[in-house]
């Protein structure tokens, strides 16, 4: 019998939650909750190893892809997508999730994230509203409604730490008193700003107007946290992940936050995610087999040498199998009304549709799970792409959204479903 990475977990003593089962005695379960997780390989693919030569469902898989050919059917890939007015090569990272344009520009500022916009409706039901996180690297794919950028957490330990330790009575007192004082310092913010209101002009108003709307979101996401502190985090099999000190350990930190994320969605401690890969500031990579490589970032460069495309292609070749991973990690948890990939739309792609020449269009993206109609290939015009934010729209809808745009949208983006 061929033995499963998750079996040799199992027999390590870290095992898997069990699902609730009516069969013995839990109540039918109400349908599952939508989630979505948004991951960001920051320095992208080998386009012509990434996109599919043919369209339609019966494409023929390019060589990336055939490492997650087994989850075909449970994923589309696009090409012919981008952000119209992004650019800026590296700088468009910030952009990923919010189409905002020209982010290269000293005057750029930023809007608000698809997470985010997913979470302001779903966020008040979980412990967490949404979560942010980053490996190697500090930049983060969430923005607030004002266009700041949420930070990330960098250790799938930490995360453990957050999701599942619960503190001893001192510690949640402690927390709660935290969270009050920090009420009280938003009530005064918010008496000074309506003062201030009263004597300054009409543009100034609107203004002072925007920031309390924003001091009111946050005294509302406190009250959700202190009702959240006094109940009990629930409880895993799985032990607390060590997470690696070295950089270099990248593959190893890529697949502890996929298994964390899974377990933030199986626990419902949260329905919205981000995770962002940082490559550019990877120094090198080592692989399960022991091997190592160096400078990521110098190979994505590669100016058509053949050496240095080797190199990238085998590393490239390994962020599609953790993907790979994930997926079947996904589909492998059984909900109500199917499998936890079922409920869970799983976007990856970058900002950047080639490294070696820092251009942001045609972008590399990939959306899995939640339910759409998959196992195509989506080929829109790649020299007058289609909005990226067409296809945000279309997944804002299938998180219970019906808003009529997003960012740059023109429109639901046709084929999904």
């Amino acid at each position: 019998m061929k033995t499963s990475r998750r079996t040799c977990l199992r027999a390590a003593g870290v095992g898997l939650s069990l699902p609730v089962l009516e069969s013995f005695g839990a109540a039918p379960s109400k349908a599952s909750p939508k989630r979505m997780i948004a991951i960001n390989q920051d320095l992208g693919f080998i386009p012509k190893r990434f996109f599919p030569e043919t369209s339609g469902r019966d494409y023929a898989l390019s060589p990336y892809l055939e490492k997650i050919a087994a989850n075909r059917e449970q994923f589309t890939v696009f090409s012919g997508l981008s952000h119209p007015g992004v650019d800026g090569g590296h700088r468009a990272d910030k952009t990923f999730l919010t189409a905002a344009p020209h982010p290269g520009r000293a005057s750029f500022r930023n809007s608000i994230s698809l997470d985010q916009v997913m979470a302001n409706e779903v966020g008040h039901e979980t412990r967490f509203r949404s979560l942010s996180l980053g490996i190697n690297d500090a930049r983060s794919l969430s923005y607030t409604q004002a266009g700041v950028e949420i930070p990330t957490i960098q250790s799938a330990a930490e995360l453990y730490k957050k999701m599942f330790l619960q503190g001893d009575r001192k510690a949640v007192e402690a927390q709660l008193v935290r969270l009050r004082r920090k009420g009280s310092i938003l009530d005064v913010v918010m008496g000074q700003s309506s003062d201030l209101s009263k004597r300054v002009s009409a543009s100034d108003r609107e203004r002072i107007d925007q920031f309390q709307t924003a001091v009111r979101n946050l005294e509302q996401r406190l009250t959700e946290a202190q009702a959240w502190e006094t109940r009990p985090r629930p409880k895993v099999d799985e032990a607390m992940p060590e997470y690696p000190g070295d950089k270099k350990e990248f593959f190893e930190m890529v697949r502890m936050m996929n298994d964390m994320s899974r377990l933030a969605f199986q626990t419902d401690s949260t329905r919205v995610i981000t995770l962002f890969l940082g490559s550019v500031r990877t120094p090198g990579v080592k692989f399960d087999d022991g091997r190592s490589l160096g400078g990521y970032h110098n190979l994505s460069h590669h100016g058509k040498d053949e050496a240095k495309l080797k190199q990238l292609g085998e590393i490239e070749v390994a962020q599609m199998e953790l993907f790979g991973e994930l997926l079947r990690d996904l589909q492998e948890v059984d909900e109500a009304d199917g499998s936890l990939l079922d409920n869970t739309m799983v976007l990856y792609g970058c900002h950047m549709g080639d490294a070696n020449i820092h251009n942001n269009t045609n972008l590399p993206v990939i959306l899995a799970g939640g339910g759409f109609r998959h196992g195509q290939h989506l080929a829109f015009n790649q020299l007058n792409n289609r909005p990226l934010a067409n296809l945000y729209l279309s997944m804002l809808h299938n998180m219970g959204l019906e808003t009529d745009r997003f960012a740059s949208s023109t429109g639901k983006l046709t084929g999904l479903v």
